[in-house]
């Protein structure tokens, strides 16, 4: 597997709520991950981890990362353990994220740091359950694509972190931004 930029991020990201969110399981880890890329998205025209979303009926989805989990790839794999974990007195399980190594916030900048932290403080103590209704509130970006144009499954367009008069001049940021990524590749 190709290490880039984007990859190390999404490695220390996960190390990062590991660190400094209680009970951060799946759902709470996809959660935490979908507001940092989609805020940074929203103020720099570019997300931080290289994640897609998709809408599904819990709220989004990196499918990509659900997938790993089950088998993580090497460089996650020497980073962080998944394991499942017995709650609520054994009938369900928790997704248990240990890191292996410390976060390194040199990978990240002072404006995805502060957004983390942010993230970070707001959702501490907060359960997985009340941060799927924090995705679902009206016309934010899994609520346009899984009620309003009834996509279940679909992915969330970065765009929609916007409104609709940062739209054009994001566009151009993103636009730019890629170009100069897949010269780069």
């Amino acid at each position: 597997m190709l290490i880039n930029r984007e990859r190390e991020k999404l490695i220390n990201a996960i190390t990062f709520f590991a660190q400094n969110v209680d009970k951060c399981g799946k759902i709470k880890l996809f959660k935490l991950l979908y507001f940092l890329d989609f805020e940074h998205y929203k103020l720099t025209g570019r997300n931080t981890t290289g994640l897609n979303y998709y809408a599904w009926p819990m709220g989004p989805v990196p499918t990509a990362l659900f997938g790993e989990i089950e088998s993580p790839e090497p460089d996650m794999a020497e980073n962080l353990r998944f394991s499942e974990i017995p709650v609520y007195g054994g009938k369900k399980t928790m997704l248990k994220i240990e890191y292996k190594k410390d976060f390194d916030a040199s990978l990240f900048s002072k404006r995805e740091l502060k957004i983390m932290n942010d993230l970070a403080s707001r959702y501490k103590t907060t359960r997985a359950e009340d941060m799927i209704e924090a995705t679902h509130l009206e016309n934010l970006p899994w609520d346009q694509i899984y009620r309003i144009q009834n996509k279940p499954q679909e992915l969330i367009p970065y765009d929609l972190a916007l409104r609709k008069q940062e739209f054009e001049e994001m566009k151009k940021i993103a636009d730019l931004h890629q170009e100069i990524k897949d010269k780069l590749a």
